[in-house]
């Protein structure tokens, strides 16, 4: 079996709302459900059920860009190790997922999956492209008068990956949608403020 080791891992968290996220290499998980489609509902963790086997396969196709055997093995795997993960966030290392896949191939399996693990380098004109894109976490503290650990505690995530994701210029769909929606929630606020201020103006004339 071919392995290419690193120090990616794969990240789970809920909010205080119930809202559920996972990501690997500090980017959205994708649930695959165009492949294997489980759960309607994503992911969960902490039991054994639909979702829960969902996240299973989807961790498994990551490291062994193999659907056949990801699907095979993701009741399994969910029972035996997403089932475990108990608390509200998590980290589960992938040299701990390649051992499990280890562990647990056959001899059809052995023969077919290959390891991908390696991030493909971007080509030149992604490089250049990339370079105009701008970055959603300076620009987002920026506006709003904060600071990046600031943000994460309104997000409710690690201060480490909002620092991730304005160093990488990377951030996940879910991940630009809560700012988003705080940064909307933010206007509309001071809106009502004025409103209200020009009210009280109207009152005293």
């Amino acid at each position: 079996m071919i392995a290419k080791r690193n120090n990616h891992v794969f990240k789970g968290h809920k909010t205080l709302l119930g809202s559920k996220y996972v990501t690997y290499a500090e980017m959205e998980l994708p649930t695959h459900s165009d492949i294997f489609s489980h759960s309607n509902n994503g992911f969960d963790w902490g039991y054994h059920g639909s979702s829960t086997i969902q996240l299973a396969f989807a961790i498994l196709y990551q490291l062994s860009n193999n659907a056949d055997f990801s699907k095979k093995h993701a009741s399994k795997f969910s029972n035996e190790v997403i089932r475990t993960l108990n608390a509200r966030d998590w980290v589960l290392n992938s040299h701990d997922v390649l051992d499990w896949i280890n562990n647990n191939l056959d001899a059809d399996d052995n023969k077919n999956i290959v390891q991908k693990l390696e991030k493909k380098p971007a080509s030149k004109r992604n490089k250049k492209q990339n370079t105009k894109i701008s970055n959603i976490v300076k620009e987002t503290c920026q506006e709003l008068g904060i600071t990046q650990k600031a943000l994460a505690e309104i997000l409710e995530i690690p201060e480490g990956t909002v620092s991730s994701w304005a160093v990488k210029n990377e951030i996940p769909r879910l991940g630009k949608k809560a700012i988003e929606f705080y940064k909307r929630n933010k206007k509309n606020e001071e809106i009502v403020e004025s409103f209200k201020h020009f009210t009280k103006l109207m009152q005293e004339v």
